[in-house]
């Protein structure tokens, strides 16, 4: 995305000083989810979830102590590999993983928090409340995010005397209809165990004990007395069990009970007696509903002198350990299997809203980056002060992200790319999607539990931008692992280009594929901030071209050089030009042994083009033969200096004779040039020819709001290259 100061007579200048804000610990990613940064980082690149309640923090285990259970089972998940996600409702969110903030403030509300299960959620939610999520609770959350593994100490089940009450636990009907497994030690031992399991059995809910035998537990000891339908012996073959009912679709969950360790358990005779005592005082005090379990572990508690619930601390530890190994073993399935997809996690791809357009599927150009919704505040005061003062202006909307950019300016003109990128699912990507219509949108997904990034400009009465805003975080979901799914288009494609938008990963991934497969690959650096991302892998040694502008050259030059040293950023136009070309051609002696074709653009002053071969060679795209070679210039490391010979041509951003266009907007400008640039090599158009459209492109791009002029092809048609004489010089280098 590249939104620059505007003045007139600019021309491929792009932004150099925007201000990305990133949240710190965590992020709002859609509706009523926010995720924790750590479960959002462990979402995105397949590594296993583990779910958490907070009622246990909140009405089942007592101030400080529950505290210090929450972070030691955190660490027991962290410790074996997965990635611990608390799940609570915070200032009227469902938060998916806590930070040491939130966690502590929640032990500390305790029994002033709501208890919610499925039926109090919307209304704890619309309230703005906190609640401690239940079993019920915790599932419906955790299924909604797309974790599949959740842990907890004992469920819900049927009340001792249900059979005159009716007092059941959301818990049973939740398992029944959410397919989540659950981990714990059975029930709670409070509870009518042997209804329960009949319960379970009426629901259709999958239920094994952990071990060799099918001993159900009885929560604070390892055996009711009462036996499971099934049991699995370790956590390969519970994450088996599953995996197959996941494949089965049957939309209900499993519950898998670990019987408490025997050192830490506790007599079942003198538990049962306590627990009986407990039920007689919660009758007589006339406690109902879902104050009943509370008070029974308090007064369980009380009796036993704190040994339930130093037992319950240790079955939660335990449960944990043996919850996320099952989690771990789970994901190995999912990850070998290719035709298995996880249907909560799974972005779906927007190509089912628009389809691709007709043509071949072979030799299709690939453009992978990122797709962002413009905003553009023009501050119409010429005395804009930043003193928090409100100030007429005008906003414009627009569509932007320099690979969607790119992606529509190929479409445009005609060469139909494959553009794999990200979007929410809000009001944004739907008027991105309609906007897109002409494009082949099905390499873009969609996520639910992201926006669709935004960008806000604030530019002065001038033109002049003071800083920029971005919500940049879907980004990160443009994964190697979602790239793969289109890993043959990236080998059948001439050329392939990607924006510095992408993850470091994803662009070590790319270059690496198209590298096997002799595919050109060009990078945009995007923003100056984000140039030297090839430089922290071996990625930079695979790229055939590039097309930074001098404030991104000299980050790249950085890059290479290990990211050290300090370096003069900001606006370069009024420096004469032969500084600005002498500078250029310095830095790309250094990067013209790895990259072989450095389009620098040089703002108001055009373009040059740094190569490590003759200006007369054609550009080279996958299967195109040049001169002295029998492949394309560079294919592999060992091949990177080819001819190696640095050659400098520099071109002005008008021809002799062209009036310089009145500015609208440099939005796009170097976009749009990228685009025409790579329409034209591909045509097979003499290099040189190929610049002078890009130029041309970029022209007409700083005549329009739009980014891409919609009539591109059009008015690139209507000039006549060959009739146009650009005082283009070849540089002595």
């Amino acid at each position: 995305m590249r939104l620059q100061s505007l003045y007139r007579g600019a021309c491929l200048l792009r932004n150099t000083a925007t201000l990305r804000v990133q949240p710190q610990q965590r992020y709002l990613s859609h509706g009523l989810l926010q995720y924790s940064r750590e479960v959002s980082q462990a979402l995105q690149n397949d590594i296993p979830v583990v779910a958490l309640e907070s009622t246990i923090i909140t009405h089942g285990i007592p101030f400080p102590q529950n505290i210090q259970m929450a972070t030691e089972v955190e660490d027991v998940i962290r410790n074996n590999g997965a990635v611990p996600a608390t799940m609570a409702i915070m200032e009227g969110k469902i938060q998916v993983g806590l930070d040491g903030d939130q966690l502590e403030s929640l032990t500390k509300e305790g029994t002033s928090a709501v208890k919610t299960s499925r039926r109090d959620m919307a209304w704890v939610l619309s309230q703005g409340f906190t609640g401690g999520l239940t079993v019920a609770g915790t599932m419906i959350a955790a299924h909604k995010a797309g974790i599949q593994v959740f842990v907890t100490g004992g469920i819900g089940g049927v009340h001792r005397g249900a059979e005159t009450s009716l007092d059941i636990s959301a818990d049973l009907t939740e398992l029944g209809r959410t397919p989540i497994t659950v981990v714990s030690s059975g029930v709670k031992s409070i509870l009518d165990i042997e209804r329960t399991l009949e319960y379970l059995e009426t629901e259709g809910v999958c239920v094994a004990a952990y071990g060799p035998s099918t001993h159900f537990p009885s929560f604070f000891t390892p055996r009711s007395g009462h036996h499971a339908p099934h049991s699995v012996n370790s956590p390969a073959e519970a994450a088996r069990m599953i995996y197959t009912s996941l494949q089965l679709q049957l939309d209900s969950g499993v519950l898998i009970a670990v019987p408490i360790p025997e050192d830490d358990s506790v007599s079942h005779l003198e538990i049962e007696q306590d627990i009986q005592n407990a039920i007689i005082e919660a009758e007589h005090k006339n406690i109902k509903g879902k104050e009943v379990t509370p008070y029974l572990l308090k007064r369980v508690h009380e009796m036993t002198q704190g040994d339930s619930l130093r037992a319950n601390m240790a079955l939660i530890r335990n449960n944990a350990d043996i919850g996320s190994k099952i989690a771990i073993e789970l994901a190995k399935l999912q990850n070998q299997s290719s035709g298995h997809q996880r249907p909560t996690q799974q972005p779906r791809s927007a190509g089912s809203l628009h389809p691709a357009p007709s043509g071949g599927e072979q030799g299709r150009p690939v453009v992978i980056g990122g797709t962002i919704v413009d905003f553009t505040i023009t501050a119409t005061d010429p005395n804009l002060k930043e003193d928090g003062g409100s100030y007429p202006g005008h906003m414009r909307q627009s569509f932007g992200g320099v690979g969607r950019n790119i992606a529509d300016g190929l479409a445009r003109l005609g060469s139909n790319p494959f553009f794999i990128s990200a979007i929410g699912t809000d009001g944004h990507a739907e008027s991105m999607l309609n906007y897109c219509s002409h494009m082949d949108c099905s390499g873009i997904a969609q996520h639910e539990t992201y926006s669709t990034a935004t960008y806000c400009a604030i530019l002065r009465h001038s033109g002049e931008l003071m800083y920029g805003v971005g919500d940049m975080e879907i980004h990160s979901t443009i994964t190697p692992k979602y790239i793969a799914r289109y890993e043959a288009k990236l080998c059948q494609a001439p050329i392939v280009l990607i924006d510095g938008n992408i993850p470091e990963s994803s662009m070590e991934y790319v270059c690496n594929v198209c590298d096997r497969n002799q595919v050109p690959v060009w990078f945009d650096p995007t923003d100056l901030h984000k140039a030297e991302k090839p430089f922290h892998s071996d990625a930079f040694t695979k790229i055939m071209y590039t097309s930074p502008n001098i404030n991104e050259l000299r980050h790249m030059r950085r890059g290479l050089m290990g990211g050290t040293g300090e370096i003069e950023t900001g606006q370069t136009d009024d420096l004469p030009l032969n500084t600005l070309l002498e500078e250029s051609v310095e830095i790309c002696r250094q990067l013209i042994e790895y990259i072989p074709n450095i389009l620098v653009t040089l703002g108001k002053h055009g373009i040059l083009l740094c190569r490590n071969s003759s200006q007369d060679n054609p550009f080279p795209y996958k299967g195109k033969i040049v001169p002295n070679h029998s492949r394309i210039l560079k294919t592999t490391t060992s091949k990177c200096k080819s001819e190696g010979a640095l050659t400098a041509m520099y071109c002005p951003a008008y021809a002799q004779g062209q009036q310089q266009v009145p500015l609208v907007s440099v939005s796009g400008a170097g976009d749009s040039m990228v685009a025409a640039i790579v329409y034209s090599l591909l045509r097979d158009i003499p290099a040189a020819d190929c610049i002078k459209y890009g130029l041309l492109a970029a022209t007409l791009s700083l005549q329009s709001h739009h980014a891409i002029i919609p009539s591109m092809h059009q008015k690139l048609q209507e000039h006549n290259i060959k009739d146009m004489c650009w005082r283009d010089s070849h540089l002595e280098i």
